[in-house]
């Protein structure tokens, strides 16, 4: 009997890290899906949203609401720059401490079109797990 009670036991704390690491998997996911979404619809902040490697416990929060905002005229190196602090924001709390994110941004070569890879990595149950997009934008002329 207490065997059988040792093997329930195990199942359970097997089967609570599993739903964790869904949880934390899914969540990446979303995010990584978000911010493609967000340089979708700013695809003239180009550049602007290549994030260096960070990690959520560095991550910071944005201090004001800049005046672009609440007009609806924001520059789209502005915008660029409200979305990857609204997305760090939502990066810190969704994501363990020990996650890190990656945008890069290659500019286009000979008509090529703009490329992104948006990057989360992060150790969980010691296993290194990450979840990645790469993006092909046609640049668009102003």
């Amino acid at each position: 009997m207490s065997v059988g009670m040792l093997g329930i036991a195990s199942l359970y704390v097997t089967s609570l890290q599993a739903g964790r690491t869904a949880l934390t998997r899914t969540q990446a996911v979303n995010l990584v899906n978000d911010m493609a979404d967000r340089i979708r619809a700013n695809s003239r902040g180009r550049g602007a949203y290549a994030l260096a490697d960070t990690r959520a416990a560095d991550a910071q929060a944005p201090t004001s609401t800049p005046p672009c905002i609440t007009s609806l005229n924001c520059a789209p190196e502005t915008l660029a720059a409200i979305d990857l602090n609204t997305w760090l924001r939502s990066f810190k709390t969704a994501l363990p401490r020990n996650a890190r994110a990656t945008v890069t941004y290659a500019p286009p070569v000979a008509g090529d079109p703009d490329k992104y890879q948006i990057r989360v990595n992060w150790s969980e149950s010691g296993q290194d797990n990450s979840y990645f997009v790469r993006l092909q934008l046609i640049p668009v002329r102003p």
